[in-house]
């Protein structure tokens, strides 16, 4: 598989401001009137941060998620990711660098069934055409890094939910990308296996892997670094927590 050349030519790791947000404008056209959902956002998030987004329903963090792992374009304003502008790529670039640079961890896991703990691992390596040998040697290492180097060959429906969510942050570094960007990564799961999933992403940040999680928990918010809330599409306060 290859990818766009633009895309290739392009050096994320350039940069310590791994994200920047310069006056970033999210709006929707319904009918005859503009949804203004982000107002002006700047934000900048530096390599090895560990950042949580916090607001109430409506607060306009899901569109804020979507922005940030190039799932959708900014109305305005621009957004630079290892130090290339990435607000006006096409859908094929975004794709592209969705792939390489974004590790993605959903609330609903999003595991292929029929697929084993190795083999989901391996997805997103075989997509950036990684030959199979070195994607085993990798998936094998992060499945032993999340603790389930003993359930290589058990399917999703074979593990508890805090499980899958291993496999999934095994998955989401499998590319070694610039962000792990959190969905509510807890929000499926018992409060023990919950402490277990947040135990690993602050060793993630302790090894220095940049981190986003998006949550409506305040105690899943302190465990990062930095927080930011969300209210009416803008940052109405962000403090330190480190």
């Amino acid at each position: 598989m290859t990818e766009n050349p633009q895309v290739r030519n392009l050096d994320f790791t350039s940069d310590s401001s791994i994200l920047v947000f310069d006056k970033l404008c999210k709006s929707y056209q319904l009918g005859a009137v503009e949804l203004k959902v982000l107002r002006e956002i700047d934000l900048v998030v530096k390599k090895g941060d560990y950042l949580a987004v916090m607001g109430p329903s409506g607060s306009g963090k899901s569109t804020l998620l979507n922005l940030i792992g190039c799932l959708d374009r900014p109305s305005r304003g621009k957004y630079y990711l290892g130090g290339h502008d990435v607000s006006t790529l096409d859908d094929n670039e975004l794709s592209a660098i969705r792939g390489r640079h974004i590790g993605f961890v959903f609330q609903s896991f999003n595991l292929i069934s029929q697929l084993n703990v190795l083999e989901n691992i391996e997805i997103p390596m075989f997509y950036q055409g990684v030959p199979e040998h070195q994607s085993r040697i990798r998936a094998i290492e992060l499945a032993e890094m999340v603790g389930l180097g003993e359930r290589l060959n058990h399917r999703p429906s074979e593990l508890s939910g805090g499980q899958q969510q291993r496999v999934a942050i095994a998955r989401a570094l499998a590319n070694d990308p610039l962000i792990v960007l959190a969905d509510e990564p807890t929000g499926n799961l018992d409060s023990q296996s919950g402490k277990d999933i947040l135990n690993i992403l602050d060793l993630l940040y302790q090894k220095g892997k940049t981190l986003i999680i998006i949550t409506h928990d305040e105690d899943i918010a302190k465990h990062s670094q930095r927080e930011i809330r969300l209210f009416d599409g803008q940052i109405a306060k962000q403090w330190y927590n480190r």
